[in-house]
């Protein structure tokens, strides 16, 4: 007798679950309220560009304001770049690598933002190119400007390589070849990037400090104090974003020994920043007595917050209480408290920015006690406008750096913080076992 053989109910097959979302929901919420700044800024710009800067609260007396303070700070914000990539391709600090790439894509959108702010700013937009053209060697201004031309051609040059390692571009021969032949030259444009940083980043502070019409200004230690504030802050401001980064992406973005120096090096500059600044301040406010630079003293301090600001913003707040969080170790090895420490610094920046932009101008200069009735003292308050074309710069530089934390390889020592393995394997293996 045949035996029938029956086969057993087979389970359902599984339902297949749907692949995880590439972008998480608080990515895409962070990227829409970015576009929403973006559209903000464009509308706003484009209403300055085509009505002329009379829609602006800015006038002959005070032609300096917002713009030129966010154009200030992102210059010095983008200092982190020729500071940490000095210490990897000149003095030979190979390790630093982890995070010197992030510095130079900082620094490139600190440039880009502050020339995206001139640009409105100057009023005749179409004449943007005329330094390049007509040379003015006697002009502090002139000279920034070619720098700041030059050094973003630079950090252009160091980001070339890892956009073309990071993307599929790696595949095209021509370009895996340019991009390893701007490699070997990252000494040589490094070493460049520094003295053009530093000359102009000096320069920043010449451009008050020369200008004895307007004692207030005047002080033979502003380009230095503009470079230790500027390399403090950018350091700071390579930090944050980082520790940020990989808290969201929960991952550890650098070796911890490398954070952790970079940040003790960012708390020594803030303390060489406040030790000239409480010398520079004493030598021109404390010892000596010049009635116009007393006078200046005395009418920001009875229409102005700047005593507060100086004191308290710049100083304590800016960099002393800072410099104490980068440079003891249980508040440095604490990330968040580390964060805390970079956001007073980058803060103070663009508070001292803010100070030295409207001092000198708050004071007329034809202002004295016996016409103070004819000569007022100049006030300002940016515009609407004026605070949507900021709005839309720093959106444009979140935006650009979000995306090139997501899609380039900028920290290229970023390890899983559940599994521990480096999420960038070497380029290189995967290159040839495809």
């Amino acid at each position: 007798m045949a035996t029938v053989t029956t086969t057993a109910p087979q389970p359902p097959a599984p339902a297949v679950m749907p692949k995880r979302t590439r972008f998480s929901p608080l990515f895409l919420g962070w990227i829409a309220l970015l576009v929403v700044m973006l559209t903000i800024g464009v509308i706003s710009a484009l209403h300055v560009l085509i009505n002329g800067l009379g829609v602006t609260n800015l006038s002959d007396e005070l032609p300096w304001g917002l713009w030129i303070t966010v154009d200030l700070s992102s210059i010095g914000l983008g200092a982190g770049a020729f500071t940490l990539s000095a210490a990897v391709y000149i003095f030979g600090m190979k390790r630093y690598e982890a995070i010197a790439r992030a510095a130079v894509l900082v620094g490139l959108l600190g440039y880009s933002s502050a020339m995206i702010a001139l640009f409105v700013d100057i009023g005749r937009f179409d004449r943007f190119y005329h330094p390049v053209l007509y040379w003015n060697v006697h002009s502090v201004l002139w000279e920034i400007t070619m720098c700041v031309i030059l050094y973003s051609s630079v950090l252009v040059t160091e980001l070339l390589p890892i956009i073309v390692e990071s993307t599929p571009l790696r595949r095209i021969k021509l370009l895996n070849s340019f991009s390893h032949f701007v490699h070997r030259l990252m000494p040589f444009a490094a070493l460049l990037g520094m003295g053009l940083s530093l000359l102009h980043q000096s320069s920043l502070g010449a451009t008050y400090g020369i200008l004895t019409a307007r004692p207030f200004w005047y002080s033979p230690s502003a380009p230095v104090l503009f470079i230790l504030s500027a390399i403090a802050a950018g350091v700071s401001l390579t930090v944050f974003v980082t520790v940020l980064s990989g808290k969201l992406m929960r991952r550890q973005m650098v070796p911890d020994n490398i954070l952790n120096n970079v940040a003790m090096f960012a708390g020594f500059m803030c303390l060489a920043y406040l030790y000239l600044k409480l010398w520079s301040w004493a030598a021109t406010n404390y010892y000596s007595h010049v009635p116009e630079q007393q006078l200046g003293v005395e009418i920001l301090a009875q229409y102005t917050p700047y005593n507060f600001t100086f004191w308290f913003g710049e100083v304590l707040f800016g960099a002393l209480v800072p410099a104490m969080f980068f440079l003891w170790k249980p508040l440095r090895r604490n990330r968040y408290a580390l964060m805390i420490a970079a956001l007073m610094v980058i803060a103070g920046l663009v508070i001292n920015r803010w100070n030295m932009t409207l001092s000198g101008f708050v004071i007329p200069l034809d202002w004295s006690p016996g016409v103070s009735n004819v000569f007022q003292v100049n006030n300002y308050a940016p515009a609407p406008v004026e605070w949507g074309v900021a709005i839309g710069i720093v959106a444009y530089a979140w935006i650009a750096f979000t995306l090139g934390v997501r899609f380039l390889r900028l920290y290229p020592e970023a390890r899983d913080l559940k599994t521990g393995e480096k999420v960038f394997s070497d380029l290189h293996h995967d290159e040839h076992h495809h």
